[in-house]
């Protein structure tokens, strides 16, 4: 089994990756670089999806891939966007400060979509594939799945919130499952 390196300290998002790329041993840049994180420079996810692709590269010595995803918001010019992780302190602090900047918006104005962008970098070839999915932001909380904010977005696709649907369901149509399906497509390509 073809070993890749996931450019996440984040335990939910790696259990994800895994389930999707069930066909790799996926390790956790953690297992080599003690949790140091790079600073995400990047104005867009794909540059910042690159940057920790390459960073894990650069202490594992394995292929390795990267992501960055956010919540875009129409009525907030897209924010938070490249900065969804860094909105607030805690994911409950987040989505208070997502609900307070959406007061008074009416619920056909809080359309949204969920961005990712997977970068795969191996030492002497580079790529980025992209996913994403469209809904709207909540006026509170629905469901206790998912993390982040799962429980605010409600997926046109499946007609209820991320918060409310099963690992599966999500990860079917996610932006990062979406991200993730096209990254072992091209994965699959290039094994051949």
């Amino acid at each position: 089994m073809k070993k890749l390196v996931a450019a996440t300290h984040n335990n939910g998002k790696l259990l994800e990756m895994k389930r999707i790329l069930s066909d790799r041993e996926i390790l956790s840049v953690g297992d080599f670089d003690g949790g140091v994180e790079p600073d995400e420079t990047g104005t867009t996810f794909a540059e910042n999806a690159l940057i920790k692709a390459r960073a894990a590269y650069a202490v594992s010595r394995l292929p390795s891939f990267g992501d960055d995803s956010g919540i875009c918001v129409d009525a907030l010019d897209g924010a938070p966007g490249v900065y969804s992780a860094r909105y607030a302190p805690t994911v409950k602090e987040r989505n208070a400060r997502l609900l307070k900047a959406l007061e008074g918006v009416e619920e056909e104005k809080r359309t949204a979509h969920f961005a990712c962008a997977v970068a795969y970098c191996d030492g002497k070839s580079e790529f980025v594939v992209e996913g994403r999915c469209e809904g709207r932001i909540l006026n509170a909380e629905e469901g206790e799945g998912g993390f982040g904010y799962d429980p605010l977005f409600y997926s046109f696709d499946l007609g209820k919130s991320f918060g409310t649907a099963s690992a599966e369901e999500k990860n079917a149509i996610s932006h990062r499952g979406r991200a993730l399906a096209a990254f072992a497509a091209k994965l699959s390509e290039s094994d051949k």
